[in-house]
């Protein structure tokens, strides 16, 4: 494997061990791969110090790190990993070494040559977001049952707008849903309630890391 990788490269931001604070694996003890670039700039992102920051890494020095944690939950994110193209042969590494591998992405690149074997993680941008257009809306047709998609609500707009777009794609049938309160802007307690009086079948996604490691920025 080594010899086969030794030149491909990736920019990644940090990498790092932490708890999973989203999704429906959160709580459990994850290896995060942040990789840097993104091509979005939502109003509501909280890392982008991964725009520009990065060093070149090996992807077999990547891997390496990888099993050096202990950990075999991998999330692939960023920024957005999908930008760069050499994360696909990443993830086949990662998988073929028996890790179980999600990645996180913003849902304007296309999730199709993805290893069937990963699981996606994949925004639907809300209003408020300011990049609702960017959205390839092609990649619905590519979510598996474990996929998760996942909807920022910054406010009841942006509520609304989500539960419509979960309707007219049938997304309660497509995979898992994950409502996310855009972190600082709408509370947990407002948006629970409009969950049970819609009646949806999504997931409060509370992002714990920023509750157990307030007063860090990155690396959690």
């Amino acid at each position: 494997m080594g010899q086969e990788i030794e030149n491909i490269y990736l920019k990644v931001c940090e990498m790092f061990s932490s708890i999973q604070g989203e999704s429906s694996y959160a709580g459990l003890p994850c290896f995060f791969i942040r990789l840097s670039g993104c091509n979005l700039r939502c109003s509501f992102c909280d890392t982008a110090y991964a725009f520009d920051e990065g060093t070149d890494y090996p992807i077999a020095q990547i891997i390496d790190k990888t099993k050096k944690s202990g950990i075999n939950l991998v999330e692939i994110t960023g920024g957005e990993p999908l930008m760069q193209g050499n994360t696909l042969v990443l993830i086949d590494q990662l998988i073929r070494l028996g890790f179980e591998v999600l990645i996180e992405t913003n849902g304007s690149i296309s999730i199709k040559d993805v290893n069937i074997k990963a699981i996606i993680i994949m925004d639907i941008k809300t209003p408020s977001s300011g990049v609702t257009e960017m959205m390839n809306l092609d990649n619905i047709n590519h979510l598996k049952p474990v996929d998760e998609v996942k909807f920022v609500i910054s406010d009841r707009r942006d509520f609304d707008w989500s539960v419509a777009f979960i309707k007219k794609y049938q997304l309660q049938e497509r995979c898992k849903i994950l409502f996310s309160c855009a972190f600082g802007i709408l509370s947990p307690e407002t948006l629970t309630q409009w969950i049970l009086q819609e009646k949806i079948n999504a997931r409060l996604n509370l992002q714990i890391h920023k509750y157990i490691f307030r007063d860090c920025d990155r690396g959690v």
